[in-house]
C-alpha cells in the first residue's frame, strides 16, 4: 500500500511539473511562442564545413603588408565552383580589400590568424548596397555575403577593420564641417550580409571597423554566439562603429557576446523618411533575442532607430552593462513613421549614464515636402528585474507626434542622480516593486 501511495505522489508530482513547464513555456512579449531555434546554441564545427581551402595552400603569401584581395577571392570562387567549402585563414596576418562569399562557402579564421582590411578605400569598389535606411551604391564591407544561405564565420581568430585612417579622415571632415553626414567620408564596414538565411557568426574577434561592424539586411535566422566586438572610444575615436545593425531581419539571436564600440552596440534599422513605410526596400524587424551579453562603453546597448519603421518582439535579458551611455533608446525620428512595440528588457545589472531614453532624433532629418509630421508609437515596453546605477533613469520628452502606451516597470532597483518620472507622458503606465534611490515608485 505504501508503495502505491508513493507512486501516486510521484505521478502527481510529475503531472504538476509537466504542467508547470508547459505553463512557463517561453513566449515573446506579444504572447507568440519562442521557437526551439532560439534554444539551440550548437557551434559550427570546422570538419562539417566541407572541403577546407587554407589560403596559403592556394597562392596567398604570408606577407602581412601585401594586399591580397584578388588571390583570396579566387579561392572563394574556386570553392564555390567546386561545390562549396570553407576558406581558412591560418596563423598570420592577411591583408585584403572587399571579399565576396558565394553560395556554399564560409569563412574560418584560425586562432592566431587575422584577416585585416586594407586602409585604402580603392580596394572596396562601389556597388549596390544599403546604408542608413536606404538602398544606394556604396562601398562594400571587408567580408560580404549576398544571397548566401548557410553562411558562417567561425574560428577563434580576428577580423580587423584597420580603421584608423578612416576614423582620422572622418574627424578631419567633421572639423571642417560639423554638420557633415556619415556618408560624406568614404569608409567600409567590416561584415555585410544581404538576403541570406540561416547565418551564424561565432567565437571570432571583430575589431576596429571603419564604419558599422556587422550589418544584416533582409536576413532570416541569424545567430551571433560568443563574439568579441570592439572599437576604440578614446584616443582616435572610431565613429559610427555600431557592433551589430539589424536591418529588416526576422529571428535573430545574439548570445554571449562582448560589445564595446564608439556608437550603439545593437541598433535596429529598417528605413527612414516620410514615406518609408511604403518603400519595398524597407520593413520590420521581428523576433530578436539578446541574452547573456556584456556591454562595455557604447552609446546605447539597444537602440531602436534612427532609421527604423517597425520593431516587434525584442527581448534583451541576462546582461551586464559596464559604462553604456544608454540602456534602452527609442529614437523617435520626426520625419519617419515608427512603431516600436513589444520590447522587454529584463534581468540586467550594471551602470549606464541613462536608463530609458525616448527622445526626438533630429539630426539629418528631412520631411521631403510632406506637409505633416508622421506620428510614431512606442507600445508594450517592459523593464523588469533590473539593478542599475545611472545619472538619469527616465529621459522621456513630451512630443506631440509620439504616442507612448502600455509601459510596465517591475522589480527595479535604481540608483539615479535624477529620479523624476513624469508618468503623464505614457498612457497605461504600471509600476510593481520599483525602487529609485530606495524610494518606492507607484
Amino acid at each position: 500500500m505504501k508503495k502505491i501511495f508513493n507512486l501516486l505522489i510521484c505521478l502527481v508530482g510529475f503531472s504538476q511539473m509537466t504542467f508547470s513547464q508547459k505553463s512557463k513555456a517561453e513566449t515573446f512579449p506579444d504572447g507568440s511562442a519562442i521557437t526551439a531555434w532560439f534554444t539551440d546554441f550548437s557551434k559550427i564545427q570546422l570538419k562539417n564545413l566541407g572541403k577546407q581551402y587554407t589560403v596559403t595552400d592556394y597562392g596567398v603569401s604570408k606577407d602581412s603588408t601585401k594586399v591580397q584581395t584578388v588571390a583570396i577571392q579566387k579561392i572563394i570562387d574556386k570553392a564555390s565552383a567546386n561545390g562549396g567549402g570553407v576558406i581558412v585563414i591560418p596563423k598570420g596576418v592577411f591583408l585584403s580589400g572587399a571579399l565576396f562569399f558565394k553560395p556554399k562557402t564560409s569563412l574560418y579564421v584560425s586562432e592566431g590568424g587575422t584577416l585585416k582590411g586594407s586602409d585604402d578605400i580603392s580596394n572596396f569598389p562601389i556597388m549596390a548596397s544599403r546604408m542608413e535606411g536606404q538602398n544606394l551604391d556604396y562601398f562594400p564591407a571587408l567580408v560580404n555575403a549576398y544571397g548566401v544561405d548557410g553562411f558562417s564565420i567561425s574560428g577563434k581568430g580576428t577580423i580587423n577593420g584597420n580603421g584608423l585612417k578612416y576614423w582620422e579622415a572622418f574627424w578631419a571632415r567633421r572639423k571642417e564641417n560639423p554638420k557633415c553626414t556619415n556618408l560624406e567620408v568614404s569608409r567600409p564596414r567590416l561584415v555585410f550580409v544581404w538576403n541570406s538565411n540561416n547565418v551564424q557568426l561565432q567565437d571570432v574577434k571583430l575589431i576596429n571597423s571603419g564604419f558599422w561592424t556587422n550589418h544584416f539586411y533582409k536576413c532570416y535566422n541569424v545567430k551571433m554566439l560568443d563574439l568579441h566586438i570592439s572599437s576604440p572610444h578614446t584616443g582616435v575615436k572610431a565613429p559610427s562603429t555600431d557592433a551589430i545593425d539589424i536591418d529588416i531581419c526576422t529571428n535573430v539571436l545574439i548570445k554571449g557576446c562582448y560589445m564595446s564600440v564608439n556608437d550603439d552596440a545593437i541598433a535596429l534599422k529598417g528605413g527612414k523618411g516620410p514615406y518609408a513605410d511604403q518603400d519595398k526596400n524597407n520593413g520590420p524587424n521581428k523576433n530578436i533575442i539578446i541574452e547573456d551579453c556584456r556591454f562595455g562603453f557604447c552609446h546605447s546597448t539597444l537602440t531602436n532607430g534612427s532609421e527604423s519603421i517597425h520593431n516587434r518582439n525584442v527581448i534583451m535579458r541576462n546582461c551586464q552593462i559596464d559604462g553604456a551611455t544608454r540602456m534602452l533608446h527609442l529614437k523617435m525620428r520626426p520625419d519617419t513613421p515608427q512603431l516600436y512595440e513589444y520590447i522587454r528588457v529584463e534581468n540586467i545589472k550594471g551602470e549606464a549614464k541613462n536608463a530609458l531614453v525616448i527622445l526626438g532624433w533630429k539630426q539629418f532629418f528631412d520631411l521631403k515636402g510632406r506637409p505633416d509630421i508622421p506620428l510614431s508609437y512606442g507600445d508594450n515596453v517592459t523593464l523588469k528585474n533590473i539593478e542599475l546605477k545611472c545619472d538619469n533613469f527616465y529621459v522621456v520628452e513630451n512630443d506631440p507626434n509620439v504616442r507612448l502606451t502600455n509601459f510596465a516597470f517591475e522589480n527595479l532597483k535604481i540608483e539615479s542622480k535624477k529620479a523624476d518620472i513624469d508618468k503623464s507622458l505614457i498612457k497605461g503606465f504600471t509600476f510593481k516593486n520599483v525602487l529609485v534611490n530606495n524610494m518606492k515608485v507607484e
